[in-house]
């Protein structure tokens, strides 16, 4: 007894101690019910109350719906179906009112879509008991007792529709107040119709969580591990969606779509990179871009320190290959140097690769190190004649007569000036530390191209920049938005850029630069920069105002317990953010370590989830290319401390059609009746006895269908004979013709009551009133399924076909008859 009431009630935490008693309680032949009565209704003061937040049952966030619902149309702005799952609900809500109008039953059609359509409220999760992974998904959403009291005074008859559940069916037709305590939630804020009434609830809803301090409240999944200072992640944009991670001693490793990370690593530079296990060593392997055109040229190209005869330090940047024998590993005889710079000291090494939507590969570089650029009279950021402290842009796909293994783009801005080096596309920037190229918006293509960038400051600022043709972001001059150097700074020639966002160093000390959020799956991010401080572990995030093109900070926090309370999802992250990363399909990521060294294996890479609304389920579906593996996959296995204990995730039940227990009566002769329930296949090519099943032509609008016009028609007969269905004989096929009167058809059927009808179906030419009603119900359940589910809109069927046929259906009828005609 104590099973079967848990699977009634769903119980969560110290729910089910009480649980226990009350079925102790009703297995007990001396115990009375009205005993059993007052200990259920304890249960709605006694239970804690458990903290809610949208979800729907499959244990993610609330979606906008892509297209308009047609059934509950209350969820089409934001909720938990889609129209597929709309169309699902809708054919089961009329399997249940075609069931519950042949038993003669009141139809009870308002509160029944009610209760059907809670599985698309935001909040379902809640209202089913699906935010407990410990328990399956009750059947019956939780039902406010006042509405629950009417439902069971009206509708209690709908009970054995709605559930398989034997103990729910029994109580709710032996007593009200026991079936709405078990129906219950415990919060009364969270239950239906309530949670609609709650403005805590509803207002925001779909919006990106805040605290009273406006942090936006975010949560992540863990996606890979054990790496060591992680310094970089990318794509190979060829529609495989590999990830490419690269750790600062010089491996690069393979992470496939499904989260296994392949044995042998991509690229091992570890003989040839510089660096060593100190805390904080800026050397080692910092860069790496794939050539817009990798799936066809196989080109990358990398950005490493060297030290050569083991004194002097250069930072280079070579092309390499894939190997021609896997797809999954780098030619290591295929390095060829592009560009190499001296390094006059072992910070500020700059570090950045990447292709422009020009198809130019962009360089960024630091100051050359020590503090304050001391490097000649105006350092080497204002100095264009160096390649130190600036934004290189050069051709990778050809060379130039001199000798250098690129071209210089026509273009750049100081390709006429003696004084500088051609290949400077910006400069003034002391150590520029993750850039990113915006994707621009899905839909209007704002933002595309623009060039993001941190730059790491020097005492006071930290600053991010868009780097534009030619522009002088002010360093030494400037940092941040003050000056550094008075001199350089009151220099009226200077016509520096200012930053669009700087922050003090008593928010950090050393800015890691992001992206601009284009993904698909978290919709509130869209055209947020997301950024970070190295140092603070702070994440953060500018919104731009379009209008004056001014950028507006906000802050981005981990979500509490509650917020982030879905499967594999954590609220916390390693301090040391070393740097951001895009996925192929936008999604956001940033890799962290807990400390900074290149032996320390602490570093992990973690996603951004935002845990109040996703893209529609379908819209961010991904079809990656297939990935040929030569060697071992290594599957993920995640550290991190998730907020839930499991990762089970409940899943929708699955609609039930239920079968009545009473079937209509049939007569001997009888041909045309169907099983309640069950839908006839047509397997009879005679064309004269599925004519007498044909369905009249009828208009259905899109409300729902008059209910006292049902309940009249199955009381009453009709006293006229309907009209003869025009029928062709069919050549070999004759069939004798029967004639009976109203009468005739009204004593053979014998008088009817609304609790238990008796019909006979007959091969009459007369059609029951009854059987009209079944037919308008069966055109409702036609309409959905023949509406087109990538558009919302309804398919233009001919309802003058059978009820059980489909239109191919009536194309292969009409070459029957075709062939019927020329014999």
């Amino acid at each position: 007894m104590t099973s079967m009431w848990d699977a009634a009630l769903q119980p969560i935490g110290a729910r089910c101690a009480l649980l226990r008693a009350v079925a102790h309680l009703s297995s007990s032949k001396k115990s009375p019910p009205a005993l059993i009565q007052i200990v259920s209704v304890m249960l709605l003061v006694l239970v804690q109350s458990a903290s809610a937040h949208p979800q729907c049952l499959d244990f993610e966030p609330p979606f906008k719906p892509p297209w308009h619902l047609e059934f509950c149309t209350q969820y089409e702005q934001f909720g938990c179906c889609d129209q597929k799952t709309d169309n699902v609900i809708a054919e089961r809500y009329w399997d249940i009112i075609e069931q519950l109008e042949m038993a003669g039953y009141d139809l009870c059609t308002d509160m029944l879509k009610e209760i059907i359509c809670q599985e698309c409220s935001p909040y379902a999760a809640h209202l089913y008991d699906a935010e407990d992974p410990y328990t399956p998904v009750r059947e019956l959403p939780g039902l406010c007792f006042d509405f629950c009291s009417k439902f069971h005074a009206k509708c209690s008859h709908v009970v054995k529709y709605l559930t398989e559940n034997k103990l729910l069916q029994d109580t709710s037709e032996r007593d009200m107040t026991t079936f709405c305590s078990m129906v219950d939630l415990s919060d009364q804020d969270y239950c239906y119709p309530n949670i609609l009434k709650s403005s805590d609830l509803n207002t925001n809803l779909g919006n990106v969580a805040e605290d009273p301090r406006g942090c936006l409240k975010l949560c992540l999944t863990e996606v890979a591990n054990n790496l060591r200072n992680p310094v970089l992640m990318i794509h190979s944009g060829d529609g495989t969606h590999r990830k490419f991670i690269a750790e600062q001693v010089g491996f690069v490793w393979v992470y496939l779509n499904d989260g296994s990370r392949l044995d042998q690593p991509f690229l091992d530079m570890s003989g040839e990179v510089m660096t060593t296990p100190w805390w904080g060593d800026e050397r080692g392997f910092l860069g790496m871009a794939f050539h817009p055109k990798y799936r066809d040229n196989g080109r990358f190209f990398i950005y490493y320190s060297v030290q050569v005869d083991s004194k002097l330090e250069k930072i280079r940047i070579s092309e390499m290959k894939v190997s021609a024998h896997d797809m999954n590993v780098a030619d290591p005889y295929s390095e060829r140097f592009i560009l190499e710079i001296e390094e006059p000291a072992a910070n500020h090494n700059g570090g950045q690769l990447l292709f422009g939507v020009d198809g130019y590969l962009y360089i960024f570089t630091g100051d050359g190190g020590k503090a304050g650029d001391p490097f000649g009279k105006y350092g080497n950021a204002q100095n264009k004649s160096a390649l130190l402290g600036k934004v290189l842009r050069i051709d990778v796909d050809g060379s130039d007569s001199s000798g250098k293994q690129y071209r210089i783009p026509p273009d750049n801005p100081f390709v006429s000036d003696p004084d500088a080096r051609p290949e400077v596309f910006a400069y003034g920037v002391r150590n520029m530390w993750r850039c990113s190229v915006d994707r621009g918006d899905v839909v209007t293509r704002y933002g595309r191209g623009r060039i993001f960038c941190g730059d790491v400051g020097q005492n006071r600022y930290e600053e991010v920049d868009i780097i534009v043709n030619g522009g002088n972001y002010g360093w030494r001059a400037k940092e941040g938005f003050e000056c550094y150097d008075l001199k350089l700074c009151q220099n009226s020639s200077l016509n520096d850029i200012l930053p669009i966002f700087a922050y003090s160093h008593h928010v950090g000390k050393s800015v890691t630069g992001g992206y601009v959020y284009r993904g698909c799956e978290s919709p509130n991010l869209n055209g947020l920069y997301i950024f970070g401080d190295f140092m603070s572990g702070r994440i953060m995030a500018l919104e731009e105002d379009k209008l004056t093109g001014n950028w507006k900070e906000k802050s981005v926090c981990m979500g509490d317990k509650k917020t982030c309370s879905f499967p594999g999802l954590i609220n916390h992250h390693h301090k040391f953010i070393i740097s951001f990363a895009e996925d192929e399909a936008g999604e956001l990521y940033f890799l962290a370590t807990g400390y900074p060294s290149t032996l320390s294996p602490t570093g992990t890479v973690f996603k951004f989830m935002d845990p109040s609304r996703r893209g529609p389920p379908g819209k961010c579906k991904q079809k990656p290319l297939p990935v040929k593996v030569k060697g071992k996959k290594i599957p993920f296995v995640p550290k991190e401390l998730t907020v839930l204990d499991t990762n089970e995730k409940p899943t929708r039940p699955p609609p039930r059609k239920f079968k009545l227990t009473t079937k209509p009566p049939t007569s001997a002769t009888s041909m045309t009746t169907r099983t309640p329930g069950v839908k006839k296949k047509w397997k009879s090519l005679d064309k004269t006895e599925e004519k007498k099943n044909e369905l009249k032509p009828w208009k259905k609008n899109k409300v729902l269908m008059n209910v006292q016009m049902k309940k009249n028609t199955l009381k009453q007969t009709s006293k006229k004979p309907l009209k003869k269905p025009v029928v062709k004989p069919v050549i070999g096929k004759t069939k004798p013709k029967t004639s009976r009167t109203a009468a005739a058809v009204k004593k053979n059927n014998g008088p009817q009551t609304s609790k238990s009808p008796k019909r006979k179906t007959t091969q009459s030419k007369k059609t029951p009133q009854w059987k009209g009603a079944r037919r308008q119900i069966q055109q409702e359940k036609n309409k959905i399924k023949t509406k087109d589910s990538t558009r919302g809109a309804f398919v233009k069927t001919n309802f003058n076909v059978k009820a059980n046929r489909t239109v191919p259906n009536k194309v292969k009828r009409n070459k029957q008859m075709k062939n019927v005609k020329v014999l």
